[in-house]
């Protein structure tokens, strides 16, 4: 489904990304993992069109759209959690929801989706009416996530979903990620939390100074000498 190949990326002069290559394959849930300042988000930001690689191409379905602005790449089927959640905070919780759904091709689903996002998040469904500012640090987590559902992605890319929360709604959250990953959504997930998201996914590609320098399934990076000793204090 995408192919990145040999990408680099800069913020101004500062060189972020080095010669990134990587794969997904329709239906995988795909990890990129690594520290704070490893270029995580970076790599978000190239594949849906915010930051404009330097060097390298990125083909989605076939098609190069590493060129593409960010509303084209998500006509494609393309959608992304970002990083902090970016909600609309004076907007209720239904108002935050139908922002995700303004592409004129998929707003006569928009009831079939927000049945379906109230359903993986009953708790949405009770706040729907509430400013999204009103909301806990989970609540709004699920909000965002449910947001980006509202465009009915083929391909949805979540940054650091597990940023802030407690360890019970981490678990819950990566439960819903794998449930939608079942139900055939193609997932690339980015995160610090490394053993909990090594436990869900297929594949993992470990990041570190902008370059990647692993991949492996993912019970095979949970047991890689490098990893235990880095990041798993093993």
């Amino acid at each position: 489904m995408l192919k990145v190949k040999s990408i680099d990326a800069y913020y101004g002069k500062t060189h972020v990304l080095w010669d990134v290559s990587f794969n997904v394959k329709s239906g995988e849930l795909l990890a990129i993992v690594g520290p704070n300042g490893a270029g995580k988000t970076s790599i978000m930001r190239t594949l849906t069109g915010l930051l404009r690689p330097k060097k390298g191409t990125i083909l989605y379905e076939n098609e190069r759209i590493d060129h593409l602005p960010p509303y084209e790449i998500v006509k494609k089927g393309m959608a992304l959690v970002p990083e902090g959640r970016r909600l609309f905070p004076k907007l209720t919780v239904l108002e935050n929801l139908e922002v995700g759904n303004y592409l004129q091709n998929i707003r006569n689903f928009r009831q079939d989706l927000l049945q379906q996002v109230f359903e993986l998040f009953p708790v949405l469904s009770e706040r729907r009416n509430q400013q999204a500012q009103t909301l806990s640090g989970g609540e709004s987590q699920m909000l965002a996530i449910g947001r980006a559902l509202m465009s009915k992605p083929k391909l949805l890319l979540l940054d650091e979903p597990s940023l802030g929360l407690a360890p019970n709604l981490v678990t819950f959250l990566f439960k819903i990620v794998k449930r939608l990953n079942e139900y055939g959504m193609t997932i690339i997930i980015v995160e610090q939390h490394i053993s909990q998201v090594l436990e869900v996914v297929d594949r993992a590609y470990l990041l570190e100074n902008g370059s990647i320098i692993l991949e492996a399934t993912g019970k095979e990076m949970l047991n890689n000498e490098h990893v235990k000793k880095a990041y798993l204090g093993i």
